[in-house]
């Protein structure tokens, strides 16, 4: 039965509230819109402004929001029509620290995956079970992936195979049923060449285990790493053997029930912690299902949106973004990301094969990664992003120092190794055997030697969690990444005969190698000295430092522009104004290296150019334009098109890269590698896009439905700043709902989603109808803690429809967008 869930912020009508006050002030607000409403700057709108005869429901009734949770999330359910029995179609399983991939070759097969297994993230080994083929060849077989409780299932057979991993220990629990209780059965704990493990048994449990020292690659951090990897089960006669010197196999019978239990721990290895009894405890914990409840307060966490449309493109998109806040959950890690470069390295079924550096990092494959769990409302997601670069503080100090010429701060390094060093070593990929050295003066020109906006844009992270979270304790604790890579960012610009500041050498990330004033640099300080003042005040700090970047944000250059007809060709002044675009960097004719679209960079992650912008016709012509539309599986494409009010745009590109990228039945993506090695980056863009489509509030202005595609009916959660958030329903093009509810006192400016239209702004905590005020098309209001306000068109206050739950129907079927499924199909 779906669980019928009552969304936090719960509002109670205030007692002997005043009708005649709220129509007066209802009567007062119309006036006052219409009044001025001829001069509205008329953003872009997608909201048509008759209204729906079809009927419609809205889940926000009795002063709360109602949400099925389990349904809502069960419509993502990854469904297997036949056993997954090839590495790319595993299903992936985890518990943030500890990374599975399941898959159904000869049996029952999972490789564990951890993230401090460093340098090379090597695998603490594979599991393999074989005598389950009653289940995984039946003609009645039946699997999935159930995101709502985090387990992966198969039936068939009369067996039923249930798998899932604890939340608070490091373990993979496999249940199994209907097995015959005669049978012997075993399961093997394994590893491979070159691997040279430590194997012991201790009475019914056998454990594999491995160390070494990360010193042998540029950059090494000479500190001793290693695997830990046990096995037993509940059964009878539990007899643990060693068949060679990489393998471990438990024999046993099943219950007379024909029920059996693996077993199999994996967690971290440390120095000073003995083997055996570390997976004594381990697995002698409590056995629990505790995972089942982790995952459902997950859920209801969450952000969760619901789309649906005639073409199955909503659907599919919304299943995709429900995958990726699983796996973005299920490998979140502690003191480093799950991921790098993109890739979903906790769900790897391709042993230690790894395409490129395991021990580095590339922000670049981070960024969206980071703005999507802030969008869910999960910030804690991001707690080891943040980790992995204040925990590097003094390395990264060092290395801006001994690398950058002395300069003070820190340069965060593009591709950076965990140990806060920026070296990245290409032992495969494009380059194999080179050395690559990011935020280094001396080194010869290379993809990210110089690249120096990527510290601004982690600080700019720093400030947007804050903003979303309202923790001052986390931005105090963050703020000396904010001010150090301001200080460097101050002591890397020249002043110029135009009386502007440039920074040359630098690179527009990897696009133009060592040219002056790239897009990326402006819009990194343009966006980052404001948003440390900001911090600064708050934090009350650093008062000389105010006073440079008080100084230095008047002399950033304007952005570089070419003709649209001539990308090599410099514009200056206000030359080619209608017909122009802008420019990676004031060297429009350097060489290209990679397939980036830095002219839109100012779009986002920036957010300096929006929708309703002074520079909004420039940003427009500069996307429709780019050079790589829809090229290489992070592309932007869709949260820029959201960004610029290019609804429909939204869903052409998400449809697109869909089509291009995600080639795996777990909805992961394919840039490259061994098949198996599976990229998270293309859906955490679907992941940011959606609910930047349904709300923005970037810089401040809240944005209802912007970028809505006009053939998706929407209906979901987007966390804003101010520890808020708004839940919005559209139905056809209409907004049935719009319902806003404060984290903390604020005033709140909010863009009219109903163009020539009056607004009205009603206290659902009271009943009253708020006082409002208006310029242009922007209204601003008081906003009280805990209060919901329901925003809506002036004399639209009856509700039409019905209420009900926002709800949905457990998947049971593959979904399919034209060549690709999420979930395998019968053959």
């Amino acid at each position: 039965m779906a669980e019928n869930h009552h969304h936090p912020f719960v509002a109670s009508r205030g007692a002997g509230t005043s009708n005649k006050l709220s129509q007066a002030i209802q009567l007062l607000n119309k006036f006052v819109y219409l009044s001025i409403v001829a001069t509205s700057l008329g953003a872009p709108q997608i909201i048509h402004s008759q209204q729906s005869s079809t009927p419609t429901t809205s889940a926000w009734y009795d002063h709360r929001l109602h949400v099925e949770t389990a349904g809502v999330v069960g419509r993502s359910r990854i469904i297997l029509e036949r056993p997954n029995v090839r590495l790319s179609e595993a299903m992936p399983l985890g518990n943030g620290t500890l990374g599975v991939a399941v898959w159904s070759e000869g049996g029952f097969h999972a490789q564990l995956n951890r993230i401090d297994t460093m340098p090379h993230r090597l695998s603490p080994g594979q599991i393999f079970v074989p005598g389950i083929e009653a289940l995984t060849q039946a003609k009645d077989y039946r699997g999935w992936l159930d995101l709502y409780r985090g387990e992966f299932v198969e039936s068939g057979g009369g067996m039923k195979l249930t798998a899932y991993v604890q939340p608070d220990r490091d373990v993979l629990e496999i249940n199994i049923s209907g097995a015959n209780p005669a049978r012997v059965q075993t399961a093997d704990l394994l590893l491979w060449p070159p691997r040279i493990p430590t194997a012991s048994v201790q009475s019914s449990i056998g454990i594999l285990s491995e160390s070494w020292v990360d010193e042998k690659e540029a950059g090494a951090s000479g500190k001793r790493f290693g695997s830990v990897a046990a096995i037993t089960a509940k059964g009878r006669n539990v007899r643990v053997t060693q068949p060679d010197s990489r393998t471990i196999r438990v024999s046993f019978l099943p219950y007379p029930d024909g029920s059996f239990h693996l077993l199999i721990a994996s967690p971290g290895w440390r120095p000073d912690r003995d083997v055996n009894a570390t997976v004594r405890q381990t697995l002698t914990s409590p056995q629990q299902r505790k995972h089942e409840l982790w995952w459902q307060d997950f859920w209801q966490r969450a952000g969760l949106i619901r789309i649906t449309s005639a073409d199955g493109v909503g659907d599919y998109m919304e299943n995709l973004r429900m995958i990726y806040l699983f796996a973005a959950a299920a490998e979140r890690g502690t003191v480093m990301p799950g991921s790098q470069a993109g890739i979903a390295d906790m769900f790897s079924s391709v042993r230690d094969a790894r395409r490129w550096d395991p021990a580095a990092y590339w922000h670049w494959n981070l960024r969206m990664q980071v703005a999507a769990d802030i969008d869910a409302g999960l910030p804690e997601l991001n707690s080891s992003y943040f980790a992995l670069y204040r925990d590097n503080y003094d390395s990264l100090q060092k290395w801006t120092t001994d690398n950058m010429k002395g300069r003070p701060g820190i340069c965060v390094p593009e591709t950076m190794r965990f140990n806060g060093v920026g070296i990245e070593y290409e032992a495969v990929g494009d380059h194999p055997g080179v050395v690559s050295r990011d935020c280094d003066a001396n080194t010869p020109p290379f993809y990210n030697s110089r690249t120096i906006s990527t510290g601004a844009e982690i600080a700019l992270w720093v400030w947007r969690q804050y903003q979303s979270t309202e923790d001052l304790s986390f931005l105090r604790q963050n703020y000396p990444i904010m001010r150090a890579v301001s200080e460097f960012l101050l002591a890397y610009e020249t002043p110029g005969p135009d009386g502007l500041t440039h920074t040359s050498p630098s690179n527009a990330h990897e696009q133009q190698w060592d040219v002056t004033d790239p897009v990326t640099d402006l819009s990194a300080r343009r966006a980052l000295y404001q948003a440390t003042l900001s911090a600064a005040a708050l934090v009350k700090s650093d008062p000389q430092l105010v006073q440079k970047l008080q100084n230095a944000s008047r002399t950033i250059p304007p952005f570089p522009r070419v003709a649209i007809d001539n990308s090599k060709q410099l514009l200056r002044d206000g030359s080619g104004r209608g017909s122009d675009m802008i420019s990676p960097s004031t060297n429009p004719v350097a060489a290209q290296h990679n397939f980036e679209n830095i002219g839109l960079e100012p779009v986002w992650p920036y957010g300096l150019i929006g929708d309703d912008s002074p520079l909004t016709p420039l940003g427009r012509r500069t996307f429709e334009h780019r050079p790589y539309p829809t090229v290489q599986d992070w592309s932007f494409d869709p949260i820029q098109a959201a960004r610029l009010g290019l609804s429909d745009t939204v869903a052409d590109t998400l449809q697109k890269l869909t089509q291009a990228y995600q080639t795996y039945p777990n909805g992961l993506s394919n840039w490259g590698g061994d098949s198996g090695e599976f990229y998270i980056e293309q859906s955490a863009m679907v992941a940011l896009s959606l609910p930047e489509a349904l709300a923005q509030d970037y810089d401040g202005v809240l944005r209802i439905a912007p970028a809505v595609p006009r053939a998706w009916n929407m209906a979901g959660t987007v966390y804003l700043q101010g520890h808020s958030r708004i839940y919005i329903e559209i139905a056809q093009g209409n907004i049935n709902k719009c319902v806003f509810q404060a984290g903390v006192n604020r005033e709140m400016t909010v863009r009219s989603p109903w163009a020539g239209s009056a607004l009205d702004i009603m206290d659902d905590t009271t009943g009253v109808a708020v006082p409002i005020s208006i310029k242009g098309n922007l209204v601003r209001f008081h906003a009280r803690a805990d209060h919901a306000y329901i925003i809506r068109r002036a004399g639209d206050s009856k509700p039409r429809g019905r209420s009900a739950p926002l709800a949905g129907e457990v998947a049971t079927k593959p979904k399919r967008l034209g060549t690709r499924v999420i979930g395998l199909g019968p053959s």
